[in-house]
């Protein structure tokens, strides 16, 4: 049974950063395509990074978020600097073998974490 648990959402300034980690349990995250998305209040979830053999971000973060594996940990991070009142929202992780950026290709999610950026 695969479990995906993200960890590290809280309250920050904006400017600020926050490190968030999904720790998988019954799959392997370097043989997934990994990715981070969010819903922020009142919206529809929407796509915020990947990576696979490469990384993928919206055009929003870009310059500011960073993903990366660590194998080690079985584990996927998002790094997120200068972090805005924008970037609100409820974040998840989620795993597929589809080389895709679309809520509807990933069967596997966590029950994800709140990051509020205040002014």
């Amino acid at each position: 049974q695969v479990q995906l648990v993200e960890s590290g959402g809280g309250l920050v300034q904006a400017g600020g950063s926050l490190t968030l980690s999904c720790a998988a349990n019954g799959l392997t995250v370097s043989t997934y395509n990994m990715g981070w998305f969010r819903q922020p209040p009142g919206k529809e979830r929407e796509f915020v990074a990947r990576i696979t053999s490469s990384t993928t971000y919206t055009d929003s973060v870009k310059g500011r978020f960073t993903i990366s594996r660590d194998n080690a940990k079985n584990a996927v991070t998002l790094q997120m600097n200068s972090l805005k009142p924008e970037d609100t929202a409820v974040y998840y992780c989620a795993a597929t073998r589809s080389p895709s950026v679309l809520v509807k290709n990933y069967p596997y999610w966590g029950q994800g974490t709140q990051v509020t950026v205040s002014s």
